[in-house]
């Protein structure tokens, strides 16, 4: 019985798409006569779809852990159009699937997945089969191509372009290059790319094994956003396949609104297969720093100010502000970061270290800024490490983190960015990777902040988490108000991250799944009965209401875009903001009969 199901869905795929197959005898000759219905016999017409369990399985799981969805098939895209034409299939069939973009699966709750009636577009490369197809394969409809996907391009703007992006996108800078990503690009490979050319990408996210796709898809923040703006604010063009199978090239002056739409619109309005990202001149070094704070409204008014001057000359100013809470000791040297101090021990114990600058009435908390200072090598005699030291010593002066609690160290620009992965290789290496990540990502207005530390950091979680808990604010006027991502309704608000791993140790039910979801519950109820006013980035929820009330006044015009490019919810399913797709019949009307 499985394997008819098995095969009719897929015959589904053949009949509308056209591919080339081979399977067992019973299968053969039914797959051949319904693939040459539409004379495909072509190779360079041929799409990649793969039923192998092993394909399905990976697809079917994400970073998060805590979901688990098994598509009916995998496709692997080499091309806009190979991602138009199944799409497009799945939006003219009667029947209908859903379809979901997958970059390297690093959703936390299940959002790149689909139903077993649905098929997963991998469009990264991460763990790709490479095979030939197999006629003794029953679950493998594969076709391996040459040509491969388009890699990341350099390329030099017109001066009427320059202006176009400069005043249309409201850049924190002009920018005379930008770079063409495939919407499956990893970061890391972009900056790899770029820097041959000695330029790199303005505003990213802390961990680089991400698709470019699929971060435009939420927003992208880093400690470059007080300055830059969200990857979304520093897109130039985009390229999108709509719910209808369309592949339209948009931007802030031409296909506005899908252009808006689909930059923080979890994916609901289209599938992006290249990206026009601006570049500036990469930096050579990273001097990096940390500081420890006790107090926490020094440490949240000392991080304000220091984004409060993203408009000034980078002499004057930080390049990255960021910061974590330290709410138990064990973790003050975290898997997020490879620091390490060479002016200042590091892993510090705090303990310590406040014993012997009598530091008292802590609570326990604590409270580290992280900041870095970029530099450029102009010639072998250069004096820039002399300049760097007096603009920093300068803008330290304004801080009060504790006497004494300076660490120090000194990078490559490459080093900085890819600081996550060295830790994420050695947690692998100890089987402590792939467990469940139970993560909460809040945006917190600046009114609230102070209120949050007391109920959250000093209250709900203890002395005790399982990972890293960052808190950094942003300025909401380098986020672009016409894009789909929401924030909260203040100039300045926070990210509060809590990156927590559900790994047991000896026993402890603290650091099970159940009692970190359960502790999320908890923090999230403190916030509606304390009328916090968080917004969720990353979003997860299971009713449509509570998407009205996430999208505020944003909604309206979300759901008639959505009604516009993706009218049958054919995609990104997974994030459950719209109804389940239904079957469309013969008298109905495509426009009318979904949602």
């Amino acid at each position: 019985m499985k394997l008819l199901v098995a095969v009719t869905a897929i015959c589904r795929l053949i009949v509308a798409v056209g591919l080339i197959t081979l399977g067992p005898p019973s299968t053969t000759e039914l797959l051949h006569k319904l693939s040459l219905l539409r004379n495909m016999e072509k190779q360079q017409q041929q799409l990649m779809i793969s039923m192998d369990p092993s394909d399905l399985a990976a697809a079917s799981t994400d970073f998060g852990g805590t979901a688990r969805s098994e598509p009916m098939a995998v496709m692997y895209p080499e091309t806009a159009d190979d991602v138009a034409r199944l799409v497009g299939a799945a939006y003219e069939s009667e029947g209908g699937w859903t379809v979901s973009a997958r970059g390297h699966g690093h959703s936390i709750n299940g959002q790149a997945q689909v139903s077993k009636h649905g098929v997963v577009i991998q469009m990264s490369e991460v763990g790709q089969p490479r095979r030939k197809i197999s006629s003794t394969s029953t679950n493998l409809i594969l076709m391996t191509r040459t040509r491969g996907r388009p890699r990341p391009r350099v390329v030099l703007l017109s001066e009427q372009e320059q202006e176009e992006y400069y005043y249309s996108a409201g850049l924190s800078s002009s920018t005379s290059y930008a770079v063409d990503a495939w919407g499956g690009e990893l970061w890391v490979d972009v900056l790899r790319a770029t820097l041959e050319h000695g330029l790199a990408p303005k505003s990213w996210t802390d961990y680089l094994y991400l698709s470019v796709g699929g971060t435009l898809s939420n927003a992208g923040i880093s400690g470059q956003a007080f300055i830059h703006g969200p990857q979304i604010s520093n897109v130039l063009q985009l390229d999108v396949v709509t719910g209808k199978g369309e592949v339209v090239t948009c931007s802030h002056q031409h296909n506005s609104d899908l252009f808006h739409a689909v930059l923080g619109g979890l994916g609901q309005f289209g599938i992006i297969t290249r990206a026009r990202i601006a570049l500036h001149p990469a930096p050579h070094r990273v001097r990096w720093m940390r500081v420890l704070y006790s107090n926490f409204t020094e440490f949240t008014e000392d991080q304000e100010y220091l984004i409060s001057l993203h408009g000034e000359p980078a002499s004057k100013r930080f390049d990255y502000v960021e910061g974590f809470v330290i709410v138990d000791e064990g973790l003050i040297n975290n898997w997020r970061s490879s620091f390490f101090s060479t002016h200042n021990p590091w892993p510090v114990n705090i303990s310590s270290l406040l014993s012997a600058i009598n530091v008292t009435g802590t609570g326990g908390v604590f409270y580290c800024l992280e900041i870095t200072k970029n530099y450029y090598f102009t010639d072998p005699h250069s004096t820039v490490e002399g300049e760097l030291d007096e603009e920093i010593k300068a803008l330290m002066k304004r801080l009060h983190y504790i006497p004494g609690s300076v660490f120090t160290t000194d990078v490559s620009y490459l080093d900085f960015l890819d600081r996550v992965h060295k830790a994420e290789l050695k947690l692998r290496s100890k089987g402590l990777w792939e467990v469940p990540h139970p993560w909460l990502n809040l945006f917190v207005p600046r009114s609230k902040i102070s209120e949050f530390d007391r109920g959250v950091f000093k209250g709900i979680l203890g002395n005790k988490t399982t990972g890293p808990i960052l808190i950094y604010p942003m300025n909401r006027n380098k986020w672009d108000d016409r894009m789909s991502a929401v924030t909260p309704d203040e100039e300045v608000f926070y990210l509060v991250a809590l990156l927590r791993s559900a790994v047991v140790k000896d026993g402890d039910e603290t650091q099970t799944l159940e009692y970190l979801e359960n502790e999320n519950s908890r923090i999230l109820k403190f916030c509606r009965q304390a009328n916090i006013g968080i917004k969720h980035y990353l979003p997860h929820y299971t009713t449509q209401q509570e998407w009205m009330n996430h999208f505020g006044d944003k909604w309206e015009q979300f759901y008639s875009l959505k009604m516009r490019y993706d009218p049958r919810n054919i995609l990104a399913t997974g994030q459950r903001i719209f109804p389940p797709l239904a079957p469309l019949s013969s008298s109905s009307s495509k426009t009318t009969t979904w949602l």
